[in-house]
């Protein structure tokens, strides 16, 4: 039985909580938040602590980071030191530094080190990722997730925004899934930006967008943007195109841009190819929770089996460098180079 201990108790640390409730090789030891939050049925009577280092004291075998961005590093390499295997919610850290820092620390002490990439455990996205591969390259990616969040849910943006962009809190899945695709290097980040409202620091902007170069001539469009202010036209935009054709992800019921289910639902795949169409059906999508409760199937299964995580690793970390180098290029309004990003 693996012990669990979950930090943060956000939507996503919620999620995963459950996923080990109901797995049958988990043992939840602690919940670890600065506030109190409201439990689902099932959570209520884990032992709750106000402080991960009070979590920590648990001893577990795993450790769940849901916290914000800016802890991710710290408590991961903590968690590790202390001799427990950590899931670690994406991004994986703030720079590329503290992202080689926390990989470093997974090899030399030979715990287990899962970022949560979602996408990587959906099966139509990665039916995507095989039609698109199969056209073969170069490539052109287009791809977006704005959402028009209101409410709660552009409180939990504003929050997030106190430390991370939209280009970088979203983008590492969708430049993950170009990097899986082109299997290339990047070598150069362009990037555009802009600060849509009053309400976040003065030095972010909620609305950005990128374009990628890959060394096999792949090139690659991002854009995220988060608020009230944000159009709900064309929120959701997932082409692939190669000289051989283009895959797409067709809309299919994705509701609106604030739906978290919607931005992982495909509905439907369309391969367009000179000789004809044809469409992938996908009627039996996994939700929200069902993804988390694979991504936690995997953790588990990755300590139980010392499955190898080395590729999986690094490709955390140059996600997060692409992206992490397309909000330098925007801060600065500069083109970055991919060699003169800063490690």
């Amino acid at each position: 039985m693996t012990r669990v201990l979950i930090a943060g108790l956000g939507n996503m640390g919620l999620s995963h909580a459950l996923a080990h409730h109901r797995h049958p090789g988990a043992e939840i030891v602690g919940l670890a938040n600065r506030s109190t939050v409201d439990l689902p049925e099932g959570l209520e009577s884990y032992p709750r602590f106000a402080t991960f280092e009070e979590g920590l004291g648990t001893k577990p075998d795993l450790v769940v980071v849901a916290t914000y961005t800016d802890t991710h590093a710290d408590y991961a390499c903590t968690a590790m030191e202390a001799g427990a295997h950590v899931f670690v919610e994406k991004p994986l850290a703030v720079t590329v530094a503290d992202a080689e820092r926390v990989v470093e620390t997974a090899t030399r002490t030979g715990r287990k080190l899962v970022v949560g990439y979602i996408l990587r455990h959906h099966p139509s996205w990665m039916r995507l990722i095989e039609e698109a591969r199969a056209l073969g390259g170069p490539y052109v990616f287009r791809l977006n997730l704005n959402q028009q969040s209101s409410g709660a849910e552009w409180e939990t943006h504003k929050a997030l925004m106190q430390t991370t962009s939209p280009i970088v809190d979203c983008g590492v899945h969708y430049v993950d899934v170009m990097c899986q695709i082109t299997d290339s290097a990047p070598t150069r980040v362009h990037g555009l930006g802009l600060r849509l409202t009053d309400e976040i620091p003065e030095d972010m902007y909620n609305y950005g967008q990128f374009q990628v170069a890959f060394a096999d001539g792949s090139v690659g469009w991002y854009e995220a943007g988060w608020g009230p202010m944000m159009s709900e036209t064309a929120f959701f935009v997932k082409d692939i195109v190669s000289p051989n054709g283009s895959v797409s992800i067709t809309e299919g019921d994705k509701g609106a841009s604030s739906d978290i289910d919607g931005h992982t639902r495909v509905g439907g795949i369309l391969v367009h190819t000179p000789a004809g169409d044809r469409t992938v059906e996908l009627p039996d999508e996994p939700g929200h929770q069902e993804l988390c409760d694979a991504e936690q199937a995997y953790m588990l299964r990755a300590i139980a089996e010392g499955i190898d995580l080395a590729r999986h690793m690094s490709d955390a970390v140059q996600s997060l460098a692409i992206c992490l180098a397309a909000d330098e290029s925007i801060r600065t309004g500069h083109p970055v180079s991919f060699e003169e990003t800063a490690t």
